[in-house]
């Protein structure tokens, strides 16, 4: 019976989800909006992804690293950029000011585009490993200067993935239904 009440109330959540994602990417910079050429909310340092990923080709696991268990990637911080910036750009302001942040380990509070709620397992790994690549969940990024939400990832946007791609689409997958 508690187990049956879990999985209700992990699908009423994921329902919930699933609207409010769907009307977020619907109302906000979605691809087929009149989005300015900056669309996307303005981080406290300016960062082109186009630049990095797009004209200089870097992949995306150059700045986005493999967490500690490899199942999430990292937002990277300034001492991250510093490993290139040391000797790229350095004449710039937003680079100098990132070079401020490094020396004194303070925490970029970059803004986060996407969210997963805290009962949903992603694992970034497993996906790559079934030839996923970036831009099917997070959008062209290579061609955008700041980042915006392109695609909703609602439960019922990762269902149709799962079964395009004919892989499992058994709850535990993704939620942990333990009682």
């Amino acid at each position: 019976m508690r187990t049956f009440l879990l999985l209700a109330m992990v699908l009423l959540a994921g329902s919930w989800i699933q609207a409010t994602s769907q009307q977020a990417f619907s109302a906000d910079n979605s691809p087929s909006s009149s989005a300015a050429p900056l669309a996307g909310p303005e981080q406290p340092l300016p960062y082109s992804h186009k630049l990095h990923a797009g004209t200089l080709g870097l992949p995306c696991s150059t700045c986005h690293t493999k967490s500690a268990f490899g199942d999430s990637l990292r937002i990277p911080q300034a001492t991250a950029c510093m490993e290139c910036h040391q000797a790229v750009a350095t004449d710039k302001p937003a680079i100098r000011e990132l070079a401020e942040y490094a020396k004194s380990h303070t925490i970029i509070r970059w803004v986060r585009i996407y969210q997963l709620p805290s009962f949903v397992r992603f694992n970034h790994q497993t996906h790559v490993d079934h030839s996923a690549n970036c831009e099917e969940c997070h959008g062209p990024v290579p061609t955008r200067e700041r980042l915006f939400k392109e695609t909703d990832l609602s439960m019922k946007w990762c269902v149709d993935c799962h079964t395009a791609k004919k892989a499992t689409t058994d709850c535990t997958t993704c939620h942990s239904l333990q009682q």
